[in-house]
């Protein structure tokens, strides 16, 4: 569809420009609100431009940065084309862009790690500062200047309202099926004056299918024809496949006892190999009139809605591999009356998250013997990508899973070790931990019995022993018994590896993990 008909405001037509004269428009320093989440929906053109421009800016020696916000992690057409200029002072709430994590960890680039949930009022309450531009993707525009969403939601409302101008990327290249998918709720208000959300199934509409959007603060239209970051998952491996088997039969577990209804509860799942595997295994496995209440539409929960296992799925963003993604293009009118895609302020707000009783399943880097779970940083210091709307779920859920295989880097590495080296979920927000060894149900035990259980079902069978000796000499030697530790041996696991590369204090360098 050619951009004409795409953007259908008469005022807003004349606004019509190239995307090097938009991004002129944005002033060094700014704050700027970025359309994006997990891939999907960013904006394409302008960031590329305005890195060019803050590139010749710099070969003059000009001094030229921004502050960059988003709705979670974008693209290399964004966060990376302008970390690679040096045109990031400050962060957040999320990314996984290679560049931008490099150099975060350098201490070249701010950044605050955040929960998905609060950034949108946290911009409200004045708690981050200004906004002075919003660079939104749409697909569309209507007479009135109504905007149709893209293929992502996130902060997008918050951004417009908040702004001081606007600059719209209209992507033709987005499918224009994509209108009447959305739900936006401009219901939220500021405390004191806050309402319950009425929302109380995923697939309520609470309101609007499209975005407000003040003519008189958009200072440009920019068309692009580019794809969103369409990248393909994995084949599900032995190990993920392991937990998937761990995870799904726990669930039948719960539904015997009782404490699970047969078509469960709302599915939340984070992104990436192991969670399409849970999917997977889910699309195959004993459930029927499913329902997902999540922050990520991806593919294995595409496959579910097609089978018909899913009923319906709610979400802020599309993030599909090529292949999928041809498929939901397709079949465009199928999905449409089966996905709803949300702002990420109600899709990962906690009132909701508790209501709905949603199962939550999300990765993880590490889990200390108690429970306590690493979801975000390396060895305690250096960030990988955020803690993203992990805790938004782990805490409010019906049941909060982590889930990761028991070690890494070839064995080096035990994911189950004495001390987590940074804590982004406490023992108290988790209730189940899962590897491909096996799973730990942690409801209703004391910090010495979980330790007990999860080195026993999770833990690397050459891990289990010296976890073990630890536990036993804490419970013997700390001063405290009740989650009792070596405090001058709690991390030295992670203090071996940085100096030796491996975890283990016997490790030859050449040896391997022997097949549990």
């Amino acid at each position: 569809m050619p951009l004409a008909d795409r953007v259908r405001n008469p005022a807003l037509k004349t606004k019509i420009m190239s995307a090097a004269a938009a991004a002129a428009l944005i002033p060094a320093s700014a704050n700027v609100g970025m359309s994006g989440f997990t891939g999907a929906g960013y904006p394409k053109a302008v960031p590329q431009a305005l890195a060019q421009r803050i590139e010749r800016l710099h070969a003059a020696g000009e001094v030229f940065r921004i502050g960059l916000w988003t709705g979670a992690s974008t693209a290399p057409e964004l966060d990376g084309a302008l970390a690679q200029v040096d045109g990031i002072e400050m962060r957040l709430p999320y990314q996984s862009d290679p560049t931008v994590r490099k150099q975060i960890n350098a201490g070249q680039m701010q950044y605050a790690d955040m929960h998905l949930s609060n950034v949108a009022q946290f911009v409200w309450f004045g708690f981050l500062g200004h906004l002075d531009v919003a660079v939104v993707e749409v697909a569309g525009i209507l007479p009135d200047g109504r905007l149709i969403p893209s293929s992502s939601v996130g902060n997008n409302k918050t951004w417009l309202d908040q702004a001081d101008k606007i600059i719209l990327e209209v992507n033709t290249l987005q499918n224009p099926g994509l209108e009447g998918m959305h739900d936006i709720y401009y219901g939220t208000r500021l405390p004191p004056h806050r309402r319950p959300i009425p929302l109380v199934s995923p697939g309520d509409r609470i309101g609007e299918a499209y975005l407000r959007c003040d003519p008189d603060k958009v200072i440009a239209v920019v068309e692009t024809h580019q794809p969103d970051r369409n990248s393909a998952f994995a084949a599900p491996d032995e190990t993920s496949q392991r937990i998937a088997g761990h995870i799904i039969g726990f669930l039948q577990h719960e539904v015997k006892c009782g404490r699970l209804p047969a078509e469960l509860l709302p599915l939340q799942s984070g992104v990436g190999n192991i969670a399409n595997a849970v999917l997977a295994g889910l699309n195959e496995g004993p459930f029927n009139n499913l329902t997902a209440y999540t922050e990520v539409l991806q593919d294995g929960m595409l496959d579910m809605l097609r089978s018909g296992t899913l009923t319906m799925a709610s979400a802020t963003a599309l993030s599909f591999s090529p292949k999928a993604l041809a498929d939901f293009n397709a079949n465009i009118d199928f999905y449409s009356k089966r996905i709803v895609l949300r702002s990420q302020e109600i899709s990962n707000h906690p009132e909701v998250v508790r209501r709905l009783g949603v199962i939550a399943m999300n990765a993880m880097i590490e889990a200390d013997i108690y429970g306590n779970v690493n979801s975000t940083h390396l060895m305690g210091s250096s960030i990988m990508n955020g803690i993203g709307g992990s805790g938004d779920f782990a805490r409010n859920a019906y049941l909060s899973i982590f889930m990761t295989p028991s070690v890494a880097k070839d064995g080096a590495i035990s994911c189950i070790v004495p001390m987590a080296s940074h804590v982004d979920h406490t023992e108290h927000d988790v209730e189940v931990i899962v590897t491909e060894q096996g799973l730990a149900d942690l409801r209703g035990l004391s910090p010495t019995q979980r330790a007990r259980l999860i080195i026993e079902k999770c833990a690397h069978p050459d891990y289990r022993p010296a976890l073990l000796d630890y536990f036993e000499r804490a419970q013997r030697d700390a001063p405290g018994k009740h989650t009792p530790h070596l405090l001058d041996e709690a991390l030295s696991w992670h203090a071996r590896y940085v100096e030796t590369g491996h975890m283990l204090p016997d490790a030859n360098p050449e040896r391997r993990l022997r097949r549990a």
